[in-house]
């Protein structure tokens, strides 16, 4: 590990173009399930796979089921920033960090004062009537009942990317610009296991591709350099 987090430190104090891509690891230490892990959402038991209640499908046929779920599930919004988040914060600020493409939906980079985030999956701070696109927060869905409802009588929709749903194109078009172009690619927190995320990172093109997770990746031979364990831990040692 030691090793590993010179070769690390020594490939960032080098480089003034990087950019951050990562999932729902980055977040687990701010106390937000992921999908995939012991704890994670997939291994806790519903009436229904969470998968199919954030589908496209299953918002349209159970709108007030969907909502339950999300509200008690998917707003964390007393979570805070961690290490791994502020470390990213701050190589933005030094002018080394060019861009963040994140899948998280949590808005914590944001909150710990990251300003060129892309949000794959868009953001559960977000929502909009889909008749008139009245905007409304997250405390607007959390403390509402049932579907809720726009002023106009619309129902209001998180601006979040559900299963079945495409990406926003604008998003994939500047994430695939950034990662194109950095000299350093840090992957941290996520699987890779999310198309077609996941599959955004076969357009980097630098010679520095670094792999921060927990568990082993689909592209760790592809990294010249992996370090496996905790993102915030890692990053708070940088």
């Amino acid at each position: 590990m030691e090793e590993s987090l010179e070769r690390l430190k020594d490939i960032i104090e080098k480089t003034d173009n990087i950019v951050f891509f990562g999932g729902a690891g980055v977040s687990t230490e701010s106390g937000i399930p992921d999908f995939r892990s012991v704890d994670g959402l997939y291994n806790q038991k519903y009436d229904y796979p969470p998968e199919t209640i954030l589908s496209h499908t299953f918002y349209r046929r159970m709108p007030e089921e969907f909502f339950r779920f999300y509200r008690d599930k998917m707003l964390c919004l007393d979570a805070q920033p961690n290490a791994a988040h502020r470390k990213l914060a701050q190589w933005e600020e030094e002018g080394k960090l060019k861009a963040i493409v994140t899948q998280n939906i949590d808005g914590l980079h944001q909150k710990a004062g990251s300003r060129n985030v892309l949000e794959l999956h868009g953001s559960v701070l977000r929502n909009y009537c889909e008749r008139c696109h009245k905007f409304y927060d997250a405390e607007y869905i959390l403390n509402s009942q049932g579907v809720p409802q726009c002023s106009c009588g619309g129902s209001v929709k998180p601006d979040v990317v559900l299963y079945e749903e495409g990406l926003n194109n604008e998003t994939i078009t500047r994430a695939v610009e950034y990662i194109s172009k950095a000299d350093v690619l840090i992957i941290g927190g996520t699987s890779l296991a999310v198309y077609p995320a996941a599959g955004l990172i076969d357009y980097y093109r630098g010679n520095k591709l670094v792999l921060v997770n927990k568990t082993p990746t689909p592209r760790d031979r592809e990294a010249d350099l992996v370090v496996q364990g905790s993102i915030g831990e890692i990053f708070s040692r940088l």
